[in-house]
């Protein structure tokens, strides 16, 4: 799994034709306050449940809060035949500090 910082992803973003699967993990009542335009919400918990709609060649950007819930997700994603996991470092906390100060933090 690779380890993204928000700069590291909005470069990324801008410079690939093909978009990743943007992943957010988080509850939705802090997806709802806010998130990276074009996530796809599957609150942790579902992942599981929901590992049949991932495309496992297509690259997916996991994002959370901070990192951690999203790097645990990414372990988990590689254990199940994912190798083209990204986490992103920081979450959309640094996100929002770093590339989006528009975005709503908590």
């Amino acid at each position: 799994m690779k380890e993204f910082s928000a700069e590291q992803l909005q470069q990324y973003l801008n410079d690939n034709e093909t978009d990743p699967l943007l992943l957010d993990v988080r509850e939705e009542w802090e997806f709802d306050r806010c998130h990276i335009d074009g996530s796809r919400l599957i609150p942790m918990g579902q992942i599981p449940h929901h590992l049949d709609e991932l495309d496992p060649d297509r690259v997916i950007v996991v994002i959370c809060h901070h990192g951690i819930r999203s790097r645990h997700i990414g372990i988990y994603l590689e254990r199940e035949g994912f190798e083209k996991v990204i986490n992103l470092s920081g979450g959309v906390d640094a996100w929002a500090r770093d590339v989006d100060p528009a975005m709503a933090v908590y």
